[in-house]
């Protein structure tokens, strides 16, 4: 186990990680309801005029999925002549290799894949909180089944996402409790392979994060064995941008946040429609999808230090026990200068 983040090293060293088989799918656009950084856009340069912008999403539910959907992006990067091309991801760690190789601008990603990324010297920022992260993981057991407590883990078959945020809890997890990695059997698993492994029992259990924590909760009477808040931890989401493409196209990175938010401002107050779109994207029950978007604690907010602070502890953690092959200061990726540009316009307007 103590390897896992070791692996993600070599598949970021690759030139791209099964990036140029995923199909980029574009959207069409709504008729907007409102701004969208308007004044960004204003000041956007001619540089920014025939830029592709690269924007990855791992889930069908969301402010970046609602604004995928309603073509928000779409719209407010052609008032300064971008494009956008969308690519689908399964989980986070696949991201750094597409940044890596220039194929990913844009992208959401949790604790763990941003410090694997960062020690494996991707070229990265993170721009903004998109998620606390209070309930972001939890270990799964199915109905009826023996394990009751973490402890009962040892010389278990536990199913999870190698890299991911979940396999980072799933380290802690296991700390707390007092097992190695050498006492418990993991099974790599993306989600679409472990939710059929889960159901058949031939794991026995899932760490894993939602929309796969609630649906099988609610819908399969799975059993949280343990969760963030029962454990005293967080995974944050962060919005995170390829440094260069910053570098060369602040406005649009400024932009890019102001659409989010516009994003994240209808869902809030549109939560029934916003609940209704994501269960047909989903084929989840509205119940099941208004618990996710509880549970998401979406956000648009700087980075703050005590976010930072819990960042340096995972990586220090993850250090201290081998599995990650380089220390690291967290915040040498953290900028919050666009965040604050973006909130600070959408505020003046």
């Amino acid at each position: 186990m103590k390897r896992w983040l070791h692996k993600q090293f070599a598949l970021i060293a690759l030139p791209l990680l099964a990036v140029s088989t995923l199909a980029g799918c574009g959207t069409k656009a709504e008729p907007a309801s409102a701004s969208t950084g308007n004044s960004s856009a204003a000041a956007s340069t001619s540089s920014d005029a025939g830029v592709t912008v690269n924007i990855g999403t791992q889930s069908q539910t969301g402010p970046i999925y609602l604004a995928e959907k309603k073509g928000w992006f779409e719209q407010a990067f052609a008032k300064v002549g971008a494009k956008v091309k969308w690519t689908q991801f399964t989980s986070g760690p696949p991201f750094f290799p597409a940044i890596a190789s220039n194929h990913l601008d844009f992208g959401e990603v949790g604790n763990a894949p941003v410090l694997v990324g960062q020690a494996a010297n991707v070229d990265f920022k993170e721009i903004s909180v998109e998620s606390s992260g209070k309930d972001g993981d939890a270990i799964l057991v199915p109905k009826g089944s023996p394990i009751h407590s973490l402890q009962d883990l040892k010389g278990k078959k536990i199913a999870v996402a190698q890299g991911s945020s979940a396999y980072n809890f799933l380290y802690k997890a296991l700390d707390k409790a007092g097992l190695t990695a050498s006492q418990i059997h993991i099974v790599q698993l993306q989600p679409n392979e472990a939710q059929p492994a889960f159901a058949s029992h031939a794991v026995d259990a899932w760490a894993t994060w939602d929309p796969y924590i609630t649906e099988e909760v609610q819908q399969q009477g799975a059993v949280e064995l343990a969760n963030e808040q029962t454990l005293g931890t967080a995974d944050p989401g962060f919005t995170i941008v390829r440094t260069k493409f910053a570098e060369e196209h602040p406005d649009l990175v400024v932009l890019f946040l102001q659409v989010y938010q516009k994003a994240l401002d209808w869902q809030n107050q549109h939560m029934s429609q916003a609940v209704q779109l994501y269960a047909q994207s989903t084929h989840l029950s509205p119940s099941v999808v208004k618990q996710m978007i509880i549970n998401s604690d979406d956000e648009n907010v700087p980075i703050s230090k005590a976010i930072i602070q819990e960042q340096q502890q995972t990586a220090d953690f993850l250090y201290s026990q081998k599995a990650l092959a380089a220390k690291i200061d967290v915040s040498k990726v953290v900028d919050n200068s666009y965040i604050d540009k973006a909130l600070k316009e959408k505020s003046s307007q």
